[in-house]
């Protein structure tokens, strides 16, 4: 049994595609089940969905008024039979092969969560901007998911991984006092015990990313906010990468302050130089390796700062934010019953046997 949970809220332009890209894939034999945590949609999704789970049985909607991705990921993770589970956002497509190259790859690697690269699909000229700023190393820092990479390996997180049941058991579920970066935070968390993820190239799947600045903005702003709780949590950083948009934040404000104190912005020019230096040369680059984007390029300067600065601010305040929370490290799960997961895997056990 294989089980897709997808925690979804407002999809209704792509929750039909990303329910195709699944019954898609090539099962050869091996049951699975699809459960849609819906956020209470307002936009004509849940509709969708009901006129979808009438015509098959593997569909199961529930309803998830929390209205965020960690609890609805909870309540089907709750409910769920499947001996492998996978995460699947309602704006993502799975690559046909995606089942199938699994279970090719876990016959030889060593590998507790195995899951592949993203590839971003952006709608105009900014939605484009985003989509390269995104899979850049100096948009993001080298996150390898999101990233053309060739041979497979071992990671500190992906999106959209394929988990033996055995983790959510031993390690519980999602963290749902983080409205970002749960998966993140699970990740690192089983990382951090010793359990291996790989990821791999033969694994694709197929995200939209966000078409405006003001949605991008919020997107970073969230992720850089949320990461101050997940570093709570675990007691460490899963990568450098993390905390470099937040000392570039930091710069800026200091720069600042001591330009106003000295009446003098030679400190905030000459690091505001050496910023836009840096990043015209990486926006030189992309300009290189896609030379048919050129519109989309030109803006990238713009897409690298607002990643830069929306992150490293949401950041700093999340520091000020959750500042007397250092010494809260519990897991927050209200909406996953383990004692029902681990009661449902045992029936699936005995049924197969």
């Amino acid at each position: 049994m294989i089980s897709f949970i997808l925690p979804i809220r407002n999809e209704a332009q792509s929750i039909s595609k990303t329910i195709s890209s699944i019954l898609n894939q090539k099962f050869d034999g091996k049951d699975f089940e699809i459960i849609i945590a819906d956020g209470e949609s307002d936009d004509g999704t849940k509709q969708i969905i009901k006129e979808l789970e009438k015509k098959n049985k593997k569909i199961k909607l529930i309803n998830n008024p929390e209205k965020i991705s960690a609890s609805g990921f909870n309540k089907g993770l709750t409910i769920c039979m499947g001996e492998i589970i996978i995460r699947v956002d309602g704006h993502v497509e799975l690559d046909d092969d995606y089942i199938e190259n699994y279970y090719d790859i876990i016959k030889k690697v060593d590998a507790d969560c195995v899951g592949g690269r993203t590839i971003h699909i952006g709608k105009g000229i900014v939605g484009k901007s985003i989509s390269l700023g995104q899979t850049s190393k100096f948009g993001v820092g080298g996150a390898r998911f999101r990233e053309k990479i060739e041979i497979g390996g071992y990671v500190d997180t992906l999106a959209f991984g394929i988990y033996k049941r055995d983790l959510f058991q031993r390690f519980g579920s999602y963290d749902e006092e983080l409205k970002k970066n749960q998966d993140d935070e699970f990740n690192f968390r089983i990382n951090q015990k010793n359990k291996k993820i790989w990821l791999d190239p033969r694994l694709l799947s197929y995200y939209k990313t966000r078409s405006s600045y003001f949605e991008l903005f919020n997107q970073y702003f969230q992720y850089g906010f949320y990461k101050v709780r997940v570093i709570q949590k675990r007691r460490g950083i899963a990568s450098l990468r993390h905390i470099v948009p937040a000392l570039f934040c930091s710069s800026i404000i200091f720069n600042l302050f001591v330009s106003i104190i000295t009446k003098d912005p030679i400190f905030l020019i000459s690091f505001l130089i050496f910023y836009t230096i840096s990043n015209l040369f990486a926006t030189f680059y992309e300009l290189v390796k896609n030379p048919r984007d050129i519109f989309s390029i030109l803006i990238l300067p713009l897409t690298y700062f607002v990643l830069h600065f929306s992150y490293g601010f949401g950041f700093l305040c999340g520091g000020f934010y959750f500042f007397n929370k250092w010494h809260d490290n519990q897991i927050k799960n209200p909406s996953f019953n383990k004692e029902i997961f681990i009661l449902n895997g045992k029936r699936k056990f005995e049924k197969k046997n």
